[in-house]
């Protein structure tokens, strides 16, 4: 358990922004909105200061964290680019897409942050707020995503505070995300480089910036190379029921597209009535927090397509319905 402290909630205005980067040099810990979820941060470089995410979060200790840089020039202080991920970052930074490079001979992300690897995993976020920040901080910033390991990630400020509220020192709040789901992570470690964690790029449009198919990873093994690889790291607390066509009795739904299967349990929600899969991604943490709230035993979950930003959602429902 984390010692009890007092979580300011921060406007996200010059004020906040600022009282935000004077808490992260000061090895504080602040929650952060990104474009894709709010992500817990702190002081890269600073091994306490990463501890006491590890803490907060009551994440396991071999998951790597993903480092936050307000630029490509500062990014590639931290870590050494083939081409391929010059070729990433040049199309797709800033936005929702985390490069795992080699760590360089400058790095100053903490050991700690790296899991004691040689790569770093580092990003350039878009969200205005996230880039000011980072900019007024002067450092990497370390940020997963701001709840307890194994719970539903945030899209809104009042779910970090549901989550970790008395757990960190402040949440800047600026609304609800936009993308909905973590980034895309894509290893560059030598070779073809490696899609290690569908997200909010999708893997089409990745292919086509480096001119080559992604190797495909899937989670396992005891030293996880970056976030987002460990089976059960999306987990409500309900069973989760993939693939299914209707609700059984008792059962919480979480649809998309047209229902087309009668009258519905009361504790339900549609995540794009319209099969429109950036709604679906953008209202899924949000819509699967709302129905585990409610502690069903378990949530039935529609299909939903293997294109696009579906194969991020299904990655997400895969991990949230894994044994645990």
């Amino acid at each position: 358990m984390t010692r009890p402290r007092q979580t300011q909630r921060l406007s996200a205005d010059e004020a906040g922004i600022a009282a935000a980067a004077e808490l992260l040099r000061a090895g504080k810990l602040v929650a952060l909105p990104t474009e894709t979820v709010y992500g817990l941060a702190a002081d890269a470089s600073d091994d306490r200061a990463v501890a006491s995410i590890y803490a907060a979060k009551e994440r396991p200790s071999f998951n790597p964290l993903i480092s936050h840089l307000p630029d490509v020039d500062a990014a590639r202080r931290q870590g050494l680019f083939d081409a391929p991920a010059l070729a990433l970052a040049k199309a797709f930074w800033p936005g929702p897409l985390t490069l795992v490079v080699p760590a360089s001979g400058s790095c100053t992300v903490c050991s700690l942050a790296r899991a004691g690897l040689d790569s770093v995993a580092l990003r350039v976020p878009s969200h205005p707020v996230a880039h000011a920040v980072l900019l007024a901080a002067g450092r990497p910033i370390a940020a997963p995503s701001a709840n307890r390991s194994g719970r539903v990630s945030p899209t809104q400020a009042d779910h970090v505070l549901a989550d970790l509220d008395g757990r960190i020192d402040a949440v800047l709040d600026a609304g609800p995300t936009a993308v909905g789901v973590e980034s895309s992570i894509v290893a560059c470690l030598g070779g073809a480089p490696r899609l290690l964690r569908p997200g909010g790029v999708p893997r089409a449009a990745l292919e086509a910036a480096i001119g080559q198919a992604l190797v495909i990873v899937e989670e396992g093994g005891a030293a996880p190379v970056s976030p987002g690889l460990l089976a059960s790291h999306y987990a409500p607390r309900a069973a989760v029921r993939l693939e299914a066509e209707a609700p059984r009795p008792g059962e919480a739904w979480l649809g998309f597209g047209p229902e087309r299967n009668g009258a519905l349990p009361a504790l339900a929600f549609n995540l794009s009535p319209t099969g429109d899969l950036t709604e679906a991604a953008a209202n899924l943490f949000a819509a699967m927090r709302r129905l585990d709230d409610q502690r069903p035993a378990t949530i039935a979950v529609a299909p939903i397509p293997m294109h696009g930003l579906g194969e991020a959602i299904n990655d997400r429902l895969r991990r949230a319905a894994a044994p645990r």
